[in-house]
């Protein structure tokens, strides 16, 4: 069965689904400004020694609640339905910033960190149903746009992350406390919901098709290289989000300045430059934009381990953002357009291993910084005893080795990109469209 774009209210479809990327960015923004506040506050209380890890736990539990729901609804994405999986994520976005502001006032010492891990999963799983329904939706209404069209759409991502940095900062430098900051997160979600009601969605590309679930999960054994570009996005998504929720908790301390103001200007830039996606990639093709990014991102990630003033540091996070800029969207467009058989499947299976990469990544980011701060302290005992400037210095220390550490996944993918490259360009590779 064709579905063609003017059955369905395209417009008010698209503002659904920037406004609910939107609220998953203000949401990944606003976690990783306040993880510093929740870790002197509460964390350092509970075990200074491993606070740090305690804070990466955190963070990583939303993307461990993000790949978990993102399977299931990709899976169950035609009976779920596009549109309601994009209200079930509105709603937990709303469920779980609530238990995450309200965990002081309803525990004390771990009960408060057993609450805000509640409160994080709860919000992970909202993106998970976000990230399920988005990029199928997009991919069903623009078939043949779909790289320009999914960098145009997760461009409001990017939005998401500077409104909860113009927040943080804004409301942060009027004395307003984090509770009252983290809040601003049900303010979108909430609008989110009222879109859903009177609204028609499309069915997904492959369904539409006539491609059943069957045949959809026939094509993992059919398609061996798929599983290629899935471990590539293990890489990728590490590159880009591991140090976008580190970058404020770690060179806040060493540069002179906020971390969440180069996230903001990163996200800018993400923003802008997301809408150009298209002709780059009609240019150079996906994977020779791919390669580019993993070249900048090592390069930038190298950067951020030395930087030492903000002047570094904004030139630093210029090249890190020009390499990962492209990279989300862009592996999602990829996938559909080698593998539209694979359908929701394939490009939710992208999204997961996303998301498992990052529930790995930061708690192991957080141990690599406790374990280098103790090393150049000369223990656990001299650490506790420093402050002032030889405190900052150990935490710039430990900042540089969390980043130097991280620079080694994009580089690795240079190898697998070019390699790709070449692999197309032998083959003659032209994008596999469903009839």
């Amino acid at each position: 069965m064709n579905q063609s774009r003017a059955d369905y209210p395209t417009r008010k479809i698209f503002v659904f689904s920037t406004l609910t990327l939107f609220t998953a960015g203000l949401s990944f923004s606003l976690r990783a400004s306040i993880i510093g506040t929740l870790e002197a506050q509460y964390l350092a209380s509970i075990d200074p020694a491993h606070s740090g890890e305690m804070a990466g736990q955190l963070l990583g539990i939303a993307f461990l609640g993000f790949a978990s729901t993102l399977f299931l609804a990709s899976v169950f994405l035609d009976a779920i339905g596009q549109g309601r999986s994009l209200l079930i994520a509105a709603s937990a976005f709303v469920v779980g910033t609530t238990m995450t502001l309200a965990a002081p006032a309803l525990a004390e010492g771990p009960g408060v960190y057993d609450l805000l891990w509640l409160g994080f999963l709860l919000s992970g799983l909202g993106w998970g149903f976000m990230e399920a329904a988005v990029n199928p939706l997009v991919a069903a209404l623009y078939p043949e746009d779909k790289t320009n069209r999914l960098n145009i759409v997760h461009a409001w991502w990017p939005a998401g992350i500077i409104a909860g940095g113009l927040i943080e900062l804004g409301l942060g430098a009027l004395g307003i406390g984090w509770q009252a900051r983290f809040g601003m997160i049900l303010l979108p979600a909430t609008v989110a919901i009222t879109l859903y009601f009177g609204t028609r969605f499309p069915r997904t590309e492959r369904a539409a098709a006539g491609v059943s679930m069957a045949d959809m999960f026939r094509e993992i054994p059919r398609k061996p290289m798929f599983l290629v570009w899935w471990v590539c996005m293990f890489l990728t998504a590490s590159s880009e989000l591991a140090p976008g929720q580190w970058i404020d908790l770690t060179l806040t301390r060493t540069v002179g300045m906020r971390g969440i103001w180069l996230l903001i200007y990163v996200s800018g830039m993400m923003f802008v430059l997301r809408h150009f996606a298209g002709p780059i990639a009609h240019r150079i093709s996906n994977v020779g934009m791919l390669w580019g990014s993993a070249v900048l991102a090592s390069l930038g990630l190298l950067a951020l381990a030395r930087v030492d003033s903000p002047t570094m540091a904004i030139g630093a996070a210029t090249v890190w953002g020009l390499g990962v800029c492209f990279m989300w969207p862009t592996m999602l467009a990829n996938v559909s357009e080698r593998y539209p058989r694979g359908g929701e499947l394939f490009v939710g299976l992208m999204g997961v291993a996303g998301a498992l990469a990052i529930n790995f990544v930061l708690p192991q980011l957080g141990a690599i910084f406790d374990r280098a701060k103790i090393e150049v302290a000369g223990g656990p005992e001299a650490f506790a005893a420093l402050s002032g400037q030889p405190l900052q210095e150990v935490l710039r220390s430990a900042a540089g080795t969390s980043f130097q550490t991280l620079a080694i996944l994009p580089a690795i993918l240079i190898v697998v990109f070019a390699a790709l490259a070449l692999v197309d360009r032998a083959r003659g590779y032209q994008p596999e469209r469903l009839n």
